[in-house]
């Protein structure tokens, strides 16, 4: 696999605050989600082999994540998590020109995210390394819209999760 250089914007001290070693535990998920869809998966493993990436990721607030939503999605209320993929990977053509492409962009919201950690009785950092697997494999082409893609998708965020140390967060919905 080529690099991937993982862009992080910390733009809400409450993250540091919570989970102090954000920076490297951000890091860790990406290393961990990129290798595991790079050894799992013959699209990816195909893209990431032949090119240096960037991922931006922008550790956020309830509502800057309300106004994308809305801007984005039609949808005027915060959520977890929005990624934004900057690669059509069925019709991907790297630039020659350009030594790193872009994949994407995830935004977190730290609010949406505590709450459903303590309703979920999770720990801030479990929840956030799901969030964050879930947003990297978005950008990297995995969706769960249609349930075969859900299973699919939910199988590898499971495994990634589970070589971070942290238990499957949908074992309660089996």
């Amino acid at each position: 696999m080529k690099k991937c250089k993982l862009n992080l914007d910390i733009a809400d001290n409450r993250w540091k605050k919570e989970i102090p070693d954000i920076a490297e535990l951000s890091e860790k998920v990406k290393q961990q989600a990129f290798s595991y869809a790079f050894d799992n998966d013959s699209e990816t493993h195909e893209i990431l082999s032949a090119y240096d990436f960037a991922v931006n990721v922008r550790l956020s607030n309830d509502v800057e994540v309300q106004r994308l939503n809305k801007e984005f999605r039609g949808m005027d209320k915060p959520t977890n998590v929005l990624s934004f993929a900057n690669l059509d990977f069925e019709n991907f053509k790297a630039d020659p020109e350009d030594p790193e492409t872009e994949l994407g962009d995830i935004i977190i919201a730290f609010e949406t995210m505590q709450k459903e950690a303590k309703i979920e009785n999770i720990s801030l950092k479990a929840h956030y390394c799901h969030l964050l697997t879930h947003g990297f494999l978005h950008i990297l082409g995995f969706d769960h819209i249609e349930d075969d893609d859900a299973e699919y998708m939910e199988s590898f965020e499971v495994a990634i999760l589970a070589e971070l140390g942290i238990e499957n967060p949908y074992e309660d919905e089996e």
